[in-house]
This record gives C-alpha cells, sequence and structure tokens, in this order.
C-alpha cells in the first residue's frame, strides 16, 4: 500500500493503539490473578521447609500483655496531648455605650492548662483588648489567669492603660435622677497582681497590691448647669493599695456553669504610707449560684455587695452598671458609697452554637449600710444571644439588650456576665 501523499502515516498510530490495548489486558490480567491469591489470613500452613527458612517466636501470654500495655502506654499519651491542646478565642466585639459611644472592643485570648490534672483540671487564660470609641475613648489591656502546681497556686495580673471620656452624674441616687451631667476626660494606667494559695476545700486565700495613677480634665462644653466639680481635677492622681482575697469556687466549668457556687471577698486598702493622695477602703463580695435544669438549661443566682470607707475619689466608690452589676444603666450614673444588687439569669443551649438567656434583677446605691430605702431601688431585665466560641470550655459570645428604670443598653462581651 501506497503512503498517501495527503498525510501521514496512520501504521504508528495503528501501532501505539495496539500498544495500549496490549497493555491494559496485562493490567487486567494481574488484578484477576492478584484476586485470585489467598489472603494473608487464608494462606496454606507453612511447609516444614519454609518454617525453618523463616522462623517466628511464637505468641505468649507475657507477649501480649505487654503489646497490650504499649498500647494503653500509646493511648494515654495521646490523651495527654490532646487535654493539654489550648483554645483560641478571638472575638472583635463592637460596643454602643451610653457612657463612652459606639466603636469596638477587640479581644484575643488562650485558655490552656497549663498543667494536665483530673482532680484539678483548672485552665488557664492570657489575653489582650483594645478599645476605641467615636467619643475619642482609647485603651489596652494586658492580663493572665495562671494555675500553678496543680491549681495549688493562682497568680492573676492585669495592666491597663488609655483614656476615658464620659459623663459624672455626682454622688447619690439623687445626683442620678437630676439630669446634670459634667463631661470628662480621665487618662491614665493601671497595674494589678494577686496570689493566691487553696488550703483545701475548694479555698483560696491571698494578697493583692494596685497601683495606678490618673489626670482628669473637663470637656469644652455649651454652658448650662452642671454638678459639683471634683477636687483632683486638673491634678495627677496616685492610687497603691495592698489587698487581700478569700474565695471558695466550687464550679466544675468557671467559663459556663452548671452547677456550684463561687464565694468570693476582697478588700483593698489606700494609703498615703504606700503612696497613694487619697487613704481609703473598698470592700466586694460576691455569691453566684448555679443550679441545672437539664443538660440545656441553667438558673444562676448573682447577689454583689460593695462598700466603701475613708476618703476615696469619687471614682473610688461602688459604680452602678459596671462589672455587669446590674445591666441596663449608664455606668457612672449611679455611685455611691455603699452598693447592693442582685440578679437571676435563665441560660439556653440551642443548636448550631447558639443559645439564649433571660435576666432580671434590683439594686440600689446608698451612702450608709442603714441608708437603703425601698423606694430609691434600681430595678433591671433583658434577654440576650449567645454564640459558642470554644467548644472545648464552652466561652461564648455574649450580647445583651437590658432595660434599667428609664434607660435602654445594648452590650457585648466574652463568657457569662455573672
Amino acid at each position: 500500500m501506497k503512503r498517501s501523499p495527503k498525510g501521514p502515516s496512520l501504521v504508528p498510530a495503528i501501532r501505539f493503539g495496539r500498544f495500549w490495548v496490549f497493555f491494559l489486558l496485562c493490567v487486567c490480567l494481574a488484578q484477576v490473578i492478584r484476586a485470585q491469591d489467598p489472603a494473608p489470613s487464608a494462606q496454606a500452613p507453612e511447609s516444614p521447609k519454609d518454617a525453618a527458612q523463616n522462623p517466628t517466636t511464637p505468641s505468649t501470654p507475657e507477649t501480649k500483655q505487654e503489646e497490650k500495655s504499649a498500647k494503653d502506654e500509646e493511648k494515654k499519651k495521646e490523651e495527654e496531648k490532646k487535654a493539654r491542646r489550648g483554645s483560641i478565642v478571638v472575638a472583635p466585639l463592637p460596643i454602643v455605650s451610653p457612657a463612652i459611644g459606639s466603636g469596638i472592643v477587640p479581644v484575643v485570648g488562650y485558655i490552656f492548662p497549663l498543667q494536665v490534672n483530673k482532680e484539678h483540671p483548672e485552665p488557664s487564660v492570657i489575653g489582650m483588648a483594645g478599645l476605641a470609641t467615636n467619643n475619642g475613648t482609647r485603651g489596652f489591656g494586658l492580663g493572665g489567669d495562671v494555675y500553678l502546681k496543680e491549681a495549688r497556686y493562682e497568680i492573676k495580673s492585669v495592666y491597663v492603660h488609655g483614656n476615658i471620656d464620659y459623663n459624672l452624674y455626682g454622688v447619690g441616687y439623687a445626683n442620678g435622677n437630676a439630669g446634670l451631667k459634667l463631661p470628662l476626660v480621665q487618662t491614665g494606667q493601671v497595674f494589678f497582681i494577686e496570689f493566691l494559695r487553696n488550703i483545701g476545700w475548694d479555698i483560696y486565700v491571698g494578697g493583692r497590691f494596685v497601683t495606678g495613677n490618673s489626670f482628669i480634665t473637663i470637656k469644652p462644653t455649651e454652658g448650662g448647669s452642671l454638678p459639683a466639680i471634683p477636687p483632683d481635677v486638673g491634678l495627677t492622681t496616685n492610687l497603691r493599695a495592698l489587698g487581700m482575697e478569700v474565695v471558695r469556687d466550687s464550679r466544675p466549668n468557671r467559663f459556663y456553669p452548671l452547677k456550684g457556687s463561687l464565694v468570693d471577698f476582697t478588700g483593698d486598702f489606700f494609703a498615703n504610707s504606700l503612696g497613694s493622695k487619697y487613704s481609703f477602703q473598698s470592700y466586694k463580695f460576691t455569691f453566684n449560684k448555679y443550679a441545672s435544669l437539664n443538660s440545656k438549661q441553667v438558673l444562676a443566682y448573682n447577689l454583689f455587695f460593695c462598700g466603701t470607707g475613708g476618703a476615696p475619689p469619687f471614682y473610688g466608690n461602688c459604680v452602678y452598671g459596671i462589672n455587669n452589676e446590674l445591666r441596663g444603666y449608664t455606668a457612672g450614673r449611679y455611685l455611691d458609697r455603699y452598693m447592693l444588687g442582685t440578679q437571676l439569669e435563665y441560660r439556653l443551649v440551642l443548636p448550631w452554637r447558639l443559645g439564649l438567656v433571660a435576666f432580671g434583677g434590683v439594686g440600689e446605691v446608698a451612702p450608709g449600710v442603714d441608708k437603703f430605702r425601698a423606694d430609691a431601688f434600681l430595678p433591671s431585665g433583658g434577654t440576650g444571644i449567645r454564640f459558642l466560641l470554644s467548644k472545648k470550655y464552652h466561652v461564648n459570645l455574649r450580647t445583651d439588650f437590658a432595660w434599667g428604670k428609664d434607660n435602654f443598653t445594648w452590650s457585648m462581651g466574652v463568657g457569662e456576665a455573672f
């Protein structure tokens, strides 16, 4: 056959196609033969000649026990490795505060067990946060809460630096209702460190040290009536204190307690001899109790008391509406020498990492322990949504809508309110 002058010959292509057909047939044949070979567990027993050429050690009870022990040890190491893994929490929190305006609070935290112990599995926490709002408030903070020596010791430390733009309404319940506001800018920094020792029965006892300074100025105003101007405006104020804390914490998980309780008492003693401009004392008592209705529902109760002695600056008094005591009020509107607050919260876990809460409570500020009045109570109530940030430790992103006496607040945070 003559090759066509119009194109290349088809013979190489045909030969190439035959080669691939032959190759595929060989592969198929090999697969069939391999499928007909006996499996290792179904192979015929070795002949004496083969056994002599391939000697094997017979399985004995001791050998099996050693293999089991090795597997158990490997499994234990793997479990400890998983237990040591921490959890990173990242949350850029929006803030809408009647006290300091609207902005963002970026939070980054790391929760980890410094030492793995089944009897005391308390995880440690380190983190940092920032603050920036549209009224000029700026700041950042670093902190840690670390457990050492199988939770026999606990060390807490916090450093905060920044400036806060807010309104001072005056000291006392009457001034909080008067509607007069003094716009202030307070710049400063605070350092706090605490060392606690576990003395048994879930009780920690220890000492603390607080130091800081601030500078307060009045923002320009358009005139009108103003509350009394504090004496330390325009002056740099140093505050320094030694303190103590006694706490009993029987909660299995302090990030989302299902049961147990927290009893916490702190006392800080500011003194001129320590370098503090003001000499005064600050006492705080907290009692929290938790009960599970079922695996998805929890009731949480909180009682808080604050007392101040001596001659504190206005911001050294008990301030209503901070530390979630209580929600629904502008922080700083009500402040005085003493404060009492109590609240109850219902928590419900939903699918898809979601949760709901409903809460209500009542509180009051007063110039003395015997000055609390029934007609000066400040009620609070609201609801909130939760989103699970860390499954391992059940850490929630919190957003709360709260109503006070004549005010509304919306807030966000990491972890439960109490």
